[in-house]
């Protein structure tokens, strides 16, 4: 039986081997892999029961508020209802392939399609990292006064690299005292050098079985995870003209809390198959991918304003109309009630180094 025969192919058993030396992957994709993720099981249950749906709406429980009155035996009690706020939550889907040549395994003595076949996985994480620096470039383009109460408070712009208090007041500016719930610095490799020249990093160690203790290549910063990944944002911007040009780097810097992102994995029909054409370059063999997933960050709800087809590119969620804060849905605007930014543990810094 082929390994890749369209028709012995089994897509549930598809496995990741390593058989031969490829060109390195520079790319870490870290800020998937951060505990910036966590599941989520009323966006698997809505889009489970709603069978094939590709956008839902989620309900928040809303807190307590209103004013207590003078308990003066003379004051009627005055009684409110909490509200219910709504989360538009949205599946992104992509799909992939690679053909491969039976010649060019001929003519080599290799196995191109189990090469293919061992990156897979990675790939798909690539994909997933862009997604996801997609939706955090969308939700900090939104606009219209509630939301923008989060964007300006939540993004920290200083005009030199990072200092020691630099953290501390970012995450201050966005969540006062919830700035506990930030957990890990999602930056460049740039700025990450920077703070480490200035000792402002402390690499994590473990004890060997020798009982000599020794540093791992993580470390924290004011207590929180510090993860390199050279895919965070880089804007290279030019001050002045002729002669007097200065070009430096901006750096854009991730600050999450655990579960700042709830992420399901949905599903597609049929992820994994291959079609055999025999005919086609002598015969040659393609690898179908495809996947659905939502990224949904807490306390901000996808709109779906600004959307053409049934899955949004990544264009579409960088669009900032297509982002709001979580709310109570009134027809009438002013009649809203909205999430408190302070809650939302996600923030950015923006530096030189």
């Amino acid at each position: 039986m082929g390994k890749f025969d369209a028709k012995s192919f089994n897509e549930k058993a598809f496995k990741y081997s390593v058989e031969h030396a490829r060109i390195p992957n520079l790319k870490t994709n870290e800020l998937k892999k951060s505990r910036a993720l966590k599941g989520s099981s009323d966006i698997r249950g809505v889009f489970t029961a709603q069978n094939g749906t590709a956008y839902a709406v989620i309900a928040m429980k809303g807190l307590l508020d209103g004013d207590a009155v003078n308990y003066d035996g003379q004051t009627d009690i005055t009684a409110t209802s909490t509200k219910t706020f709504e989360r538009g939550v949205v599946v992104v889907g992509r799909a992939k392939a690679w053909t491969e040549k039976d010649f060019a395994d001929d003519v080599s003595g290799e196995k191109f399609m189990d090469n293919v076949a061992d990156q897979v996985a990675e790939y798909w994480d690539e994909i997933d990292q862009d997604t996801l620096l997609a939706i955090l470039d969308g939700i900090f383009s939104m606009t219209g006064a509630k939301n923008l109460e989060f964007v300006n408070n939540h993004t920290t712009e200083v005009e030199g690299n990072m200092e020691a208090t630099t953290l501390n007041s970012a995450t201050n500016k966005a969540c006062g005292a919830n700035k506990k719930k930030f957990t890990v610095v999602i930056t460049h490799s740039d700025v990450a050098t920077n703070l480490e020249n200035l000792n402002l990093v402390k690499h994590l160690t473990y004890t060997d079985k020798d009982g000599l203790t020794r540093d791992i290549d993580l470390g924290t910063w004011n207590g929180k995870l510090v993860v390199i990944d050279d895919e965070m944002p880089v804007e290279e911007v030019t001050e002045g003209s002729g002669d007097n040009a200065v070009t430096y780097n901006k750096y854009t810097t991730y600050v999450l809390g655990d579960g700042a992102i709830d992420y399901e994995n949905i599903g597609a029909k049929v992820p994994y198959e291959m079609s055999r054409d025999p005919k086609t370059n002598g015969g040659e063999d393609t690898l179908y991918t495809r996947q659905r997933k939502v990224f949904a960050p807490y306390g901000i709800s996808y709109t779906k304003k600004s959307q053409v087809s049934l899955s949004p590119t990544d264009t579409e969620l960088k669009n900032g109309q297509n982002w709001e804060l979580v709310n109570s849905g009134e027809s009438v605007a002013a009649n809203r009630s909205y999430i408190n930014h302070k809650a939302i543990p996600i923030a950015r810094i923006i530096s030189r180094g």
